[in-house]
C-alpha cells in the first residue's frame, strides 16, 4: 500500500483507536478500493460494508451488495428504527417495497423509511450491483448471523 495525502494508507482500514488515542474515527478519511471493506459471503449475494458504526459513530453504514443473476431475495423483512437508501449500480434487480416489486434499472434511487417491508433480488439474466446506505449505523452488526442463517440453508461457503 501506498500513502495518501491525508496520511492513511490506500486501501487501509483499521479498527482500532484513532490517533488521539480515542475510538472517534468518523473525522478520520477512509478510502477504499473496489472489492475492499468486510465481506460477507451468502452464495450468490455478497456484501461489502465500507463504513459502519465503527468509522461513522453509529450514525450510518454503506454497503455494497452483489447478487448473481437468478439470486432470490433475503426474505421481506422490515427495520423499526432505520431508514435504507439503495442507489442501483449493475443490472436490473427488483426491490419490494411494502407489498410491491419495483424493477430497478441502473442509476435506480429508492428510499424505504422505518417500518416499510422490504426485500430485494436479482431474478434476471446479468448479475446485479446495489449501494446501500443504512441509517442510523449498526446493521453490520447482524451481518455474521445472516451469514450462518445462509450457509445453514444451502450449505454455501460463508469466505
Amino acid at each position: 500500500m501506498r500513502n495518501s495525502p491525508h496520511g492513511l494508507q490506500t486501501g487501509e482500514y483499521d479498527p482500532g483507536l484513532g490517533e488521539d488515542g480515542t475510538t472517534e474515527k468518523s473525522d478520520r478519511l477512509l478510502f477504499l478500493k473496489s472489492g475492499e471493506g468486510r465481506r460477507y459471503g451468502m452464495g450468490g449475494l455478497t456484501a461489502h460494508f465500507k463504513a459502519d458504526e465503527a468509522e461513522t459513530d453509529s450514525r450510518y453504514s454503506i454497503s455494497e451488495w452483489r447478487l448473481q443473476a437468478g439470486q432470490p431475495g433475503v426474505g421481506a423483512h422490515s427495520h423499526d428504527q432505520n431508514d435504507e437508501l439503495f442507489y442501483i449500480l449493475e443490472g436490473t434487480p427488483e426491490i419490494l417495497a411494502g407489498e410491491n416489486w419495483i424493477a430497478c434499472p441502473r442509476d435506480t434511487f429508492i428510499r424505504i423509511p422505518a417500518g416499510m417491508t422490504h426485500d430485494f433480488r436479482n431474478l434476471g439474466d446479468a448479475p446485479a450491483r446495489l449501494l446501500n446506505l443504512f441509517i442510523p449505523g449498526g446493521f453490520e452488526r447482524n451481518m455474521p448471523a445472516i451469514v450462518d442463517w445462509f450457509a445453514a440453508q444451502d450449505g454455501h461457503d460463508k469466505a
